[in-house]
Formats: structure tokens, C-alpha cells, sequence
């Protein structure tokens, strides 16, 4: 078993920042892939970036150029920082690792 436990999220106005963090702990690997995802309300969850076992990251093209992914093996951490953040990206932000675990969820809002 892994569990997950993100924080860093928050409300921000838009065109701030966040840095959102996911902290991994059990039975954890430095190959499996870690990702975030979000969801909100109405709408389905989905895939905002992913960053693999040798640093090769993808991105939905909604945060192209915004957002960076990045992780830290010796803390079994995975970040994700927000910039130029759009009222759009309001979510309940989700990190999954080895496509099977999930995180809680932390809330990001970002007002107009």
C-alpha cells in the first residue's frame, strides 16, 4: 500500500501562484510514475501532468507553460507549481502514483 497526502492549495487571485506538494509514503518506488489530476464539480477527473521514473513529464495543453511538475526521490515528493493561474483552474487537485493510488484532494480557487 502507498498513501498520499497532498497540501499546498488554497485561494488565490488570478494571475498568482501555488505550490502544491504530495507527499508519498508505504510501500513507495522511485519507478513508478506520479502525476496530478483535478476535478471539478460537474465535470470528469483529469490528467494536468505527469512526471515519470527517469523525469519525463507531460502536460495537459490547458497548463502548458504555466505549470511545472516536478519530484524529489530521497523525499518521495512530487510538486506541482502553479503560475499565472486562471479562474479556470478551480479544482479539487488529486496526486496518484503508479496509476492506482490517489491522494485526498486539495481544493485550489482561484477568483477573478
Amino acid at each position: 500500500q502507498v498513501q498520499l497526502v497532498e497540501s499546498g492549495g488554497g485561494l488565490v487571485q488570478a494571475g498568482g501562484s501555488l505550490r502544491l506538494s504530495c507527499a508519498a509514503s508505504g510501500r513507495t518506488s522511485s519507478t513508478y510514475s506520479m502525476g496530478w489530476f483535478r476535478q471539478s464539480p460537474g465535470k470528469e477527473r483529469e490528467l494536468v501532468a505527469v512526471i515519470r521514473s527517469g523525469g519525463s513529464t507531460n502536460y495537459a495543453e490547458s497548463v502548458k507553460g504555466r505549470f511545472t511538475i516536478s519530484r524529489d526521490n530521497a523525499k518521495n515528493t512530487v510538486y506541482l507549481q502553479m503560475n499565472s493561474l486562471k479562474p479556470e483552474d478551480t479544482a479539487v487537485y488529486y496526486c496518484n502514483t503508479a496509476g492506482v493510488y490517489w491522494g485526498q484532494g486539495t481544493q485550489v480557487t482561484v477568483s477573478s
